[in-house]
């Protein structure tokens, strides 16, 4: 089943920065399609695969803050290629 997911990474101390580049690193590096914008980064496939990967990179980027918040959206569907049609 392929999965499209929004991610939005908010660490809650003053240096969000390294952080936030170092997670989306990370994201680039995978096996998946991941596309970005200044609010969000969103990430493209097989959804058993994406999951177990997002889970380790989820756990590291907690392991290295103190306060952090990630905000998902989850939709069924590979919606990589989606343009809008208006």
């Amino acid at each position: 089943m392929q999965i499209s997911i929004e991610l939005t990474l908010t660490p809650l101390q003053s240096d969000f920065e390294e952080h936030i580049i170092k997670f989306i690193k990370s994201l680039r590096a995978s096996e998946f399609k991941v596309l970005e914008n200044p609010l969000s980064t969103q990430i493209y496939g097989e959804y058993d695969k994406v999951m177990r990967f997002l889970t380790q990179e989820i756990k590291t980027a907690f392991g290295d803050m103190d306060h952090v918040l990630v905000y998902m959206k989850l939709v069924k569907s590979n919606r990589s290629e989606y343009e809008p049609h208006f």
